[in-house]
């Protein structure tokens, strides 16, 4: 045993696993004979794999620091003598090592957990800016009523599949001049499961899990908006083998409404008054966002706004605490009213008379054109300063 694992590595004798594993897998990956191109690269390459076999495995890395022979005899353990020995080189270390993969896998459970699910639920705008519990209708994978989720017949279980014998995986070998290269595959008669079911589910045949349409009560809370999701736990679809179910999670979209416009926790809502209540004053009525709930108040169903004379239109008055509730939070936004003034367009001729005296008393009988003059700017003014303006 005269090689030197440590130095053949290029790696101290205190070096950790992920150090060795590192080395060996720049150096694999280097001397591989589909590779490199030195005339030694495949007795290196061999070299290498050589002291990596030894160094990974713990108990032969124990051997070798206490002066024993780890492969029970050197090289022809490890390539040039029987290559499916106790030492042979196996190809799922040199893939391990290159790509951080494990190659033997296994059985795996049949039960697993559920999918997520994404659903889209439509509210109208009273119920989100309110809340409201609303039923929702999901098509999802729930529990089989027949096996209950084993996936098998009743009085029938999984039997110990006879081509991986419990394994879950098979292995295959293939010569090459490097030896007896192995790769595992999953178990084509189980699936990698170990098992198999020889008297399926007439139900589910043999997953454990069916189709079904349901409704659940979701509550939305106040003050959710479009895009908003409203997540329900375990209540996503039931995984292979009767597993734990996913999460549901339920995507908002609110309706446009036909009156107000939301603009975050504010309502938006346009009123149209005739030119002579703008001119002299008024009080208009303005409903509310709760006359869209049944059970409001009368008192809550409608609001007064006052209108000073002399308005102009767009003026937009906010009526505070009249607005959507704050999402996670306490108050209300403000129901902002804009008033616009309607010129009137059909006029008798008596109208028009009194508009006409109306002009010439005010002294309005000619358009006046006024031009706001626009602020200047600092190099403007600069200018005006030096020019003594």
């Amino acid at each position: 045993m005269a090689a030197d694992y440590y130095e053949t590595l290029g790696v101290s004798r205190d070096a950790s696993p992920e150090q060795i594993k590192k080395a060996y897998r720049q150096l694999a990956m280097k001397l591989h004979p589909d590779v490199a191109t030195e005339p030694d690269a495949g007795d290196r390459f061999k070299a290498v794999a050589e002291a990596y076999e030894v160094l990974a495995d713990p108990k032969k890395k124990d051997l070798y620091d206490r002066g024993a022979d780890p492969l029970g005899g050197g090289m022809g353990g490890g390539f040039a003598g029987n290559f499916g020995g106790q030492g042979g080189f196996d190809f799922g270390n040199l893939v391990d090592a290159m790509f951080g993969g494990q190659t033997s896998r296994g059985p795996r459970s049949r039960v697993r957990r559920g999918q997520d699910a994404l659903v889209r639920l439509d509210l109208e705008l009273a119920e989100a800016a309110f809340g409201v519990t609303k039923p929702l209708r999901v098509d999802t994978a729930v529990l089989c009523p027949l096996c209950k989720g084993s996936g098998a017949q009743e009085g029938s279980e999984p039997v110990t599949c006879r081509t991986c014998h419990g394994q879950g995986d098979v292995t295959h070998v293939q010569r090459s001049f490097l030896g007896d290269i192995r790769t595992t595959q999953p178990c084509p008669t189980c699936g990698g499961y170990g098992s198999v079911i020889p008297d399926p589910c007439p139900e589910c045949s043999g997953d454990g899990r069916v189709r079904s349409a349901r409704t659940i009560n979701v509550k939305i809370p106040a003050g959710v908006s479009t895009g908003n999701r409203i997540h329900l736990s375990a209540h996503g679809e039931v995984g292979p083998g009767g597993g734990p179910a996913g999460d549901l999670y339920v995507e908002l979209a609110v309706a446009p409404h036909e009156v107000f416009r939301r603009e975050g926790d504010d309502l938006e809502v346009t009123v149209r008054i005739p030119m002579t209540a703008a001119a002299l004053g008024t009080e208009v009525t303005v409903q509310t966002l709760e006359a869209d709930l049944a059970d409001t108040d009368d008192e809550d169903r409608d609001v007064h706004v006052s209108v000073p004379a002399g308005t102009q239109s767009g003026t937009r008055v906010a009526l505070e605490g009249w607005g959507v509730p704050r999402l996670r939070s306490n108050g209300r936004g403000d129901l902002g009213v804009t008033l616009l003034v309607q010129t009137p367009t059909r006029l008798d001729d008596e109208q028009r008379d009194l508009l006409r005296q109306l002009a010439e008393l005010r002294e309005e009988t000619g358009p006046e054109v006024t031009v706001q003059k626009q602020g200047r700017g600092v190099f403007g003014r600069l200018r005006d300063a030096f020019a003594g303006q």
